[in-house]
């Protein structure tokens, strides 16, 4: 069992968290002159060092991702999606979410090409909640973070929510609110051609190239504000604002990212560095998700498919989601950090 612990903490350190890159970083700008203890010599470390490994781990979850969605192109993920029902096909909705790297702006588009095709509203809807919130990429970046604990915990709530909102949403019958023109497409069954495995080669790439081009300025944004939270912003006002002893920091933290656009990826960066300065790890998460699931420029494009009541019933159930699982992360935090 001990060698199982340590061949796990290692590959949770050395492997997703490249701890020898912070380390071999350091030793380069130590070596240049530069200071680590001074605010330019850390912020410069943190930069290089998270920026570098997002970058990397991305890399190969995208690509990884890309290939295995290769073999499940929309009409035939339509097609599996509609034979379940109930629960369950809010479930398989949000799952299928978890293995979509895409932001919530991009999902809104596949939102709108499945409720076009016939699928329950409230199964589209699990998946627009769960394709930004919760990815195998941002498990694999929590991981190397948070621990292991944390990111599988992140996840499962992730999914409890986009599956409780979803057939809530269904169960109060949103889908009379959805625009007429989604409603009313015609339904176009397209037959794919079957792809080899350098077409999956070739499509994984063209995947990863295309988000990176995408979330490459998210990522530089979110690192460079880590960076100042990490080396700049003093401990007490973090802990003062957004600190456990603040009942109503979850709220505020929620409150605050709603109206901001990232992806989990861009997210990451500000949430290590607000751990680091003792802010409440619900509260982080809480911004983590309001971010990526709720940011202004993706309720804006959202409120062109749905009518006004849908749109303030799907972000009132991801608000109340967003704050319970903040506020059970805080009552929980000292079991797992």
């Amino acid at each position: 069992m001990q060698t199982i612990r340590t061949g796990w903490l290692f590959f949770q350190d050395q492997i997703l968290g490249m701890k020898w890159l912070n380390a071999l970083i350091g030793s380069a700008l130590e070596a240049l002159g530069i200071s680590l203890d001074g605010v330019l010599g850390g912020a410069l470390q943190f930069f290089l060092y998270d920026t570098i490994k997002i970058f990397v781990l991305l890399s190969v979850l995208i690509f990884g991702i890309s290939y295995i969605q290769s073999y499940f192109p929309p009409e035939r993920t339509k097609q599996i999606l509609g034979r379940f029902h109930g629960i369950g096909a809010n479930t398989a909705a949000a799952l299928l979410g978890t293995v979509t790297p895409f932001c919530s702006c991009s999902s809104i588009p596949l939102f709108m090409g499945f409720t076009s095709a016939g699928l329950p509203v409230g199964v589209t809807l699990s998946f627009l909640i769960s394709s930004p919130m919760v990815d195998l990429g941002s498990l694999v970046l929590l991981m190397s973070i948070f621990g292991a604990r944390v990111a599988v915990l992140y996840v499962l709530l992730g999914l409890v929510i986009a599956v409780v909102g979803g057939t809530l949403l269904e169960k109060l019958g949103m889908e009379r609110y959805v625009e007429d023109f989604i409603r009313n497409a015609p339904h176009v069954e397209i037959q794919g051609r079957q792809l080899t495995r350098r077409d999956r080669v070739q499509f994984a790439r063209e995947q990863l190239l295309g988000t990176i081009k995408k979330v490459a300025p998210y990522i530089f944004i979110g690192v460079g504000i880590g960076a100042l939270i990490h080396n700049v912003v003093p401990q007490e006002w973090v802990e003062m604002i957004l600190g456990s002893d603040n009942p109503f920091a979850v709220i505020l933290a929620t409150l605050v990212g709603v109206p901001m656009y990232a992806d989990i990826f861009g997210t990451i960066p500000v949430a290590e560095s607000l751990l680091f300065k003792g802010a409440g790890l619900g509260t982080i998460l809480s911004f983590m998700m309001a971010v990526t699931t709720l940011s202004l420029p993706s309720i804006i494009m959202l409120k062109k498919a749905v009518k006004p009541q849908l749109l303030a019933a799907f972000i009132a159930i991801c608000t109340l989601g967003i704050i319970l699982v903040g506020y059970f992360f805080n009552a929980i935090q000292f079991l797992l950090v």
